[in-house]
C-alpha cells in the first residue's frame, strides 16, 4: 500500500511516530517518509537514526495550518500523532490541550482536504470514551471531527479514520519507565490498587494504523481487542521486591478506563481481533452492504476492568523484554 507513496506523520518524533516509521521502511518502500514536529532537537536525534533517503524532516506546529498545508504537498497518507498527553497537565492547561489537540486537529482535516490527502488516520485514547478529564474531552472533540471531515470530502476526496487504544507498553511518559525509575529507592507510588489499563505494544498499535488505512470506508474508529492488566500487577512485574506506596488517584484519572460505551453499541461491529465503531453520521454505516463484521450485543460495552482477556506480571514481563531497540524513545 505504502510503496511509492509519500506518508506524513505528525508528532512524528514521539514513541509511536518513531516505531511507525522504522516498520514503514523495514516493510515498504515509500517515495517520502515526512516527520512533522515541533521540537528540532528531537528531530536531530531522530535523523541520526533514520538514514534511508525516502525521510524528510520537517520542523512545525498542528496549531500553524499554514505550515501544514505547506508540508502536505504531495503527500498520499497521513497518521495524526500529534497530541498533548499528560492527564494532570490538561487539568491545569486546558487552553493549551484546546489550541494543540481540538484546533490542530482541525487543521489536519482542513489541510488535507484542501491538498487531496488520499488517507488520514488520527491517533485517539481510551480516554476519549465518556471523558472525565479535560485530556479525554479533547480527543473527543478530535475523533469526532475526524469523522465529520469524511463528510467534505466529496465523492473522491480524502478519508479519516480514528484508531482508539489504551496505554503503549514501554512508551515515553507511560507508568512503566516511572515504575523502573522509582525501583532503586525500594518504593513504588501507586495511585490506586484498584486500577486497571488497557495495555497494547508499538507494534500492534502500528498495525492498527495499516489496518485502519487498508480498510477504511471513512469515519470508523478502530477499536483492538487488547489486555488488561491491574496496576498492582504491573508493579510487581517491574520491581516485584517494591514496597507499594498509595497516593491517591490524579485530578482527571479513572479506576478503569472504557473504550467502547453503550452508547457506541449501535454502531458497533466485531472482528476477530478489532472493534469498528461505524459513523452514526454517515448512511453507508446503517447499510446491510457496508463493512462486514458481526453486531455486538445491545448494551456492549468494552472495559479495562470487565475485559476476558489479562495481562499478569510474566506476560508483561515478557512484552518488556521482547521490545525493540528505541521503543521507549
Amino acid at each position: 500500500m505504502f510503496d511509492g507513496a509519500s506518508v506524513l506523520v505528525t508528532g512524528g518524533t514521539g514513541s509511536f511516530g518513531r516505531r511507525f516509521v522504522r516498520m514503514l521502511l523495514d516493510r515498504y518502500r515509500p517515495r517520502r517518509v515526512i516527520v512533522f514536529s515541533r521540537d528540532e532537537f528531537k528531530q536531530h536525534e531522530m535523523a541520526a537514526g533514520f538514514t534511508d533517503p525516502a525521510m524528510r524532516f520537517f520542523i512545525g506546529d498542528v496549531r500553524d495550518e499554514r505550515r501544514l498545508w505547506r508540508a502536505l504537498n504531495g503527500v498520499d497518507y497521513v497518521v495524526h500523532a500529534a497530541a498533548l498527553k499528560h492527564v494532570p497537565a490538561a487539568e491545569y492547561n486546558p487552553s493549551e490541550f484546546v489550541k494543540t489537540n481540538i484546533l490542530g486537529s482541525q487543521n489536519v482535516v482542513d489541510a488535507c482536504l484542501d491538498r487531496g490527502v488520499r488517507r488520514v488516520v488520527a491517533l485517539s485514547t481510551d480516554k476519549a470514551c465518556n471523558p472525565i478529564n479535560l485530556y479525554g474531552a479533547t480527543k473527543l472533540c478530535a475523533d469526532k471531527l475526524f469523522v465529520a471531515g469524511n463528510s467534505y470530502r466529496g465523492a473522491e476526496g480524502t478519508r479519516f479514520a480514528v484508531v482508539r487504544y489504551g496505554n503503549v507498553v514501554g512508551s515515553r511518559g507511560s507508568v512503566i519507565p516511572a515504575f523502573a525509575a522509582q525501583r532503586p529507592t525500594g518504593r513504588l507510588t501507586i495511585t490506586d490498587r484498584r486500577m486497571t489499563r488497557f495495555w497494547i505494544t508499538l507494534d500492534e498499535a502500528v498495525r492498527l494504523v495499516w489496518r485502519a488505512f487498508a480498510d477504511m470506508e471513512g469515519g470508523e474508529v478502530f477499536v483492538p481487542k487488547i489486555p488488561s492488566m491491574r496496576l498492582v500487577d504491573l508493579a510487581h512485574a517491574v520491581a516485584p521486591e517494591c514496597e507499594l506506596v498509595d497516593t491517591g488517584i490524579r485530578p482527571g484519572e479513572k479506576l478503569h478506563e472504557a473504550m467502547i460505551s453503550p452508547d457506541d453499541a449501535p454502531y458497533t461491529v466485531e472482528y476477530d481481533d478489532c472493534y469498528v465503531i461505524r459513523p452514526a453520521i454517515h448512511a453507508w454505516s446503517r447499510d446491510e452492504a457496508g463493512p462486514r463484521g458481526r453486531p455486538v450485543p445491545s448494551g456492549f460495552t468494552y472495559t479495562s476492568d470487565l475485559n476476558d482477556r489479562w495481562l499478569d506480571a510474566e506476560g508483561l514481563r515478557a512484552l518488556i523484554e521482547g521490545m525493540k531497540p528505541g521503543d521507549d524513545a
